[in-house]
């Protein structure tokens, strides 16, 4: 019988509830069970495809080619798994599915309420995942902050979850407990205050963790325990750490899994997280540093940095630096700068790798480029994903082909030598305003050029790596850029699309594009073969430069 565990996050947003519930199905999945994960988004937005990065953080795509919450970057990677787009709930996915039905006819003539039919098609999604995941467990996130009007649905469908089958739902809260520095003691009165907004809803957190900046004491358990009517070894501390990674090791610190197995009266099983235990005691103890620059322009958020905005990214470097032992250090910096004083671009210098992700629009865009051409000229390693793979090529037919006017008609529509045109049957999509999910997503084939960097990066001929985007590499254009020295080292099965463009290791140690997004499939215990090489070059290269 399948088991959901549903984790909803009380106080503030941001509260790490996608680090918990992945962590969470780490540590079943560590004890021999297989484990889904379901995202819920309570906008009203279909998917994650139109809101932006610097709001909602990054958007991360499935292999079918969803674009949905960053969270599911988390499942993936703790779980080393390949989620399925029905994993993923949205209000208004969710209203499109009932609307639909109706106009079917399919509820036959029935007057169509959000309860029960809502909360029906709600309960239906989630029971499938489980289904069509065959999995032990499906841990269901619930976005928002509890008392939220936009989350009251979907906790509702999970009041009800609890009510049909009381044996086989767990809700875990996940909680803030402030220190003000003024105050100087942990407070819990917050945490309260979320757990009976919970009750109001007519749920009963069974745990309760616990985040703070430092490991809660036995005192704040037992005053939890007493005024959110749990018992305390169901409290468990989660303190703040410098590692996600080592969130599910710290939960198993105070049996986390054991009082799961307790509650929903499952037999235990052995646990083994060996593999995982040492890559963080890696990260942990690694000292010796590389250094690695994202030049992007998703990072303002008023006077803040989101660097969610590239979360992905952020993690596939740090995967590959622990994979060789290293301590990353990423800087981020904001390519609009390099515009308007150029002679700031000697700082990248000072790193041992940079990396132009993907983006859409202008801005910041002559910033990347002028990046692009120094690592080139400077013999930086540089990685340009996406975007960054397109402006590579502009760059290089620019400074190397001597097209002057080289450039995406994303950019310019009119640009006399388009080295970037969109796709064909893209043009008519943005003539009808038909921008949601209708780009180039998920996962495509590719054909990699033996002898190159990319064929010894991955060691094997074909690959298949997750898309999103409209614009490519003019296949006009690739005879004279080839001509001049780029390599299309990855090319789609028929030849026509350009997936990754090089230099020859002859002319620079490590300067390389892919039009797809290679972070979307790096794993913590497996690293991405393309990052793998940047980082190891990165590192290499330092030495050779220092």
């Amino acid at each position: 019988m399948t088991k959901y565990i549903f984790v909803v996050g009380g106080v503030i947003s941001g509260v790490g509830k996608g680090v918990a519930a992945a962590s969470i199905g780490k540590i079943l999945q560590s004890r021999g069970f297989e484990v889904t994960a379901i995202k819920i988004d309570p906008y009203v937005n279909v998917d994650a495809g139109t809101m932006n990065p610097t709001e909602h953080g990054e958007v991360f795509v499935l292999d079918k080619g969803l674009e949905c919450d960053q969270d599911f970057g988390n499942y993936e990677r703790f779980l080393n798994i390949t989620l399925p787009p029905e994993n993923y709930m949205t209000t208004g996915s969710v209203y499109r599915a009932v609307i639909q039905k109706e106009r079917n006819l399919e509820y036959k003539g029935k007057c169509v309420q959000v309860i029960p039919h809502v909360t029906n098609q709600i309960i239906s999604t989630i029971k499938n995942a489980g289904k069509n995941n065959k999995a032990d467990f499906v841990i269901i996130e619930v976005g928002g902050t509890i008392g939220d009007y936009e989350n009251m649905l979907f906790l509702e469908a999970a009041r009800q979850m609890k009510l049909q089958n009381p044996k086989d739902v767990l809700f875990v809260m996940i909680s803030y407990l402030p220190c003000p520095p003024k105050v100087g003691e942990m407070k819990t009165k917050p945490t309260q205050q979320a757990a009976k907004a919970l009750n109001m809803t007519g749920i009963q957190p069974d745990i309760i963790i616990a985040r703070s900046e430092v490991p809660i004491d036995a005192k704040r358990k037992e005053k939890i325990g007493l005024f959110c009517n749990v018992d305390e070894k169901s409290v468990i501390s989660a303190p703040d750490i410098e590692s996600i990674y080592e969130v599910p090791v710290n939960f198993e610190k105070d049996r986390l899994s054991d009082i799961i197995f307790e509650k929903l009266k499952i037999k235990a099983r052995t646990q083994d997280m060996a593999k995982w235990k040492q890559m963080v005691n890696t990260i942990k103890t690694a000292s010796k540093p590389v250094r690695v620059g994202i030049v992007g322009k998703y990072f303002g958020t008023g006077d803040f940095v989101l660097t969610d905005s590239y979360i992905s990214v952020i993690e596939a470097v740090k995967h590959a630096a622990y994979f060789y032992g290293l301590k990353p250090i990423i800087d981020w910096i904001d390519s609009e700068k390099f515009e308007t004083a150029p002679n700031l671009l000697k700082e990248l210098r000072s790193y041992d790798g940079i990396i132009v992700p993907g983006g859409f629009g202008s801005r910041g865009i002559e910033g990347k480029i002028k990046t692009i051409q120094f690592c080139r000229e400077n013999k930086i390693p540089y990685l340009g994903l996406c975007y960054g793979m397109q402006l590579m090529v502009i760059e290089f037919a620019r400074n190397v082909c001597g097209l002057k006017d080289a450039n995406t008609t994303e950019i310019n529509r009119e640009t006399k030598c388009p080295v970037v045109d969109i796709m064909p049957e893209q043009k008519k999509k943005l003539e009808d305003k038909n921008y949601g999910a209708t780009m180039r997503l998920g996962a495509y084939p590719a054909v990699l050029k033996k002898g190159t960097i990319a064929f010894n990066a991955y060691g094997q001929e074909s690959i298949s790596e997750r898309h999103r985007h409209r614009w490519e590499v003019n296949p006009d254009c690739v005879k004279q850029l080839e001509e001049k020295g780029i390599v299309f080292s990855g090319k789609s099965p028929n030849g026509m699309l350009m997936e990754i463009a090089e230099l020859p290791k002859k002319n620079h140690p490590f300067c390389l594009g892919t039009q797809f997004h290679p972070e979307f499939k790096s794993r913590p215990l497996d690293p991405h073969p393309l990052f793998k090489k940047f980082i190891k070059t990165a590192a290499a290269s330092k030495k050779k430069r220092h």
